[in-house]
């Protein structure tokens, strides 16, 4: 087993009959855990009208990183399709002047790509590549988002989200301009212009992709880390890790790629215990996928099963989600790790109770062989 740096991306689940406020203190406690165990980073999510609390990840890393003592804090990411360069730039660079050397700063595109996507989107009926298996990983067909894109609810959503009939900016140049502030070299209209905070801080934009598009195509081309999100679209992020590493080019950042692999995982005592903690997973994932958003996390105790209909529709994602006991997901783990040769591998688990949530941090970062 090649032992590689684990780390934790959360949302802040809302669990059914919780609150926001019950999540983000949950939030901090795993994080505190998280620290004592040995992880590398936890990152926070970025996610709207939807039953997660993580809908503005400056202001929860700040909280985090001030509840802890080392650990590295992040987003992953911010949607910068919905933001400016300057606002990401100069968030960042406060968190970094209260917290050196701590603040990772992640990026991701999802507000620009749903925004093209929907204008463009029509209504078509998928014919989709068979399941592969490579080496011990499950490779799902790409799951169809054009109906979820179409959907009346993300058009609303955008709609509040970025200015009306605003064209969002191109990611590429979003993150050279972020790049150019945190070196201190922006100009507009001939005229120098200073990030501050920000600037001179020693930040690293991380950028997030699923796919082989623009994401894992800008990151090679800055010489800049990449994560693939291998728990939301597991279907493509092999064909985006290898566009990264093919337009690597090195940077003052990095000489070399540098992969981060996202895992869906639940972990239980036994692995018995894990699969009840995770059968209510799918109804989460299709209220997603239907277009209404994710519901409130829902108590596995309580949920009747899913039709076939229902199963269908998520099966990408139930498939590849890793749940056992410990030494069952850190063997999918390793599998993982060693068909991406990612670099590093960052976990997200969601449970109903937090304590169950807490306890499968715990039990796969012992397995793992973290330290604190």
């Amino acid at each position: 087993m090649t032992v590689v740096p684990l780390s934790i991306l959360d949302l802040a689940p809302i669990s059914a009959g919780s609150d926001a406020a019950t999540a983000l203190r949950n939030t901090i406690d795993l994080a505190q855990h998280a620290e004592s165990w040995g992880y590398k980073r936890y990152w926070i999510a970025e996610h709207h009208f939807v039953a997660v609390a993580s809908s503005s990840p400056a202001v929860l890393i700040g909280q985090i990183a001030a509840a802890t003592q080392h650990i590295r804090v992040g987003s992953a990411a911010v949607q910068v399709g919905q933001t400016t360069a300057i606002a990401v730039a100069e968030s960042f660079g406060t968190l970094a002047a209260f917290y050196p050397d701590r603040i990772d700063m992640g990026l991701g595109r999802s507000g620009q790509r749903r925004t093209k996507a929907a204008a463009s989107a029509k209504p078509r009926t998928p014919r989709p590549p068979p399941w592969r298996v490579i080496d011990g990983l499950i490779i799902p067909p790409p799951f169809d988002q054009t109906p979820l894109i179409m959907s009346e609810r993300i058009r609303a959503q955008s709609s509040v989200l970025m200015q009306p009939c605003a064209e969002p900016a191109d990611f590429a140049d979003q993150v050279a301009d972020i790049e150019a502030m945190l070196a201190g070299t922006f100009t507009a209209a001939s005229h120098d212009l200073h990030a501050v905070p920000g600037e001179h801080s020693g930040l690293t934009p991380w950028i997030f992709g699923s796919s082989k598009g623009q994401s894992a195509q800008v990151a090679g081309a800055r010489g800049l880390p990449f994560v693939a999100s291998y728990h939301i679209t597991p279907g493509t992020a092999l064909e985006a890790i290898e566009v990264y590493r093919n337009a690597f080019q090195p940077s003052k950042r990095l000489a070399e790629p540098y992969v981060v692999v996202s895992a869906d995982v639940v972990v239980g005592d036994d692995s018995a215990t894990a699969w009840q903690l995770a059968s209510s997973y799918g109804h989460w994932v299709y209220s997603i996928r239907t277009g209404h958003g994710a519901m409130p996390y829902p108590d596995p105790d309580e949920c009747e099963p899913l039709t076939k209909e229902q199963q269908a529709a998520v099966a990408d994602r139930t498939a590849t989600q890793f749940v056992g006991d410990p030494d069952e997901v850190a063997e999918r783990l390793d599998i993982l790790q060693r068909v991406t040769r990612a670099d590093e591998l960052v976990i997200t688990s969601v449970t109903y109770r937090h304590s169950d949530r807490v306890r499968s941090h715990e039990l796969i970062a012992k397995r793992w062989g973290l330290t604190g």
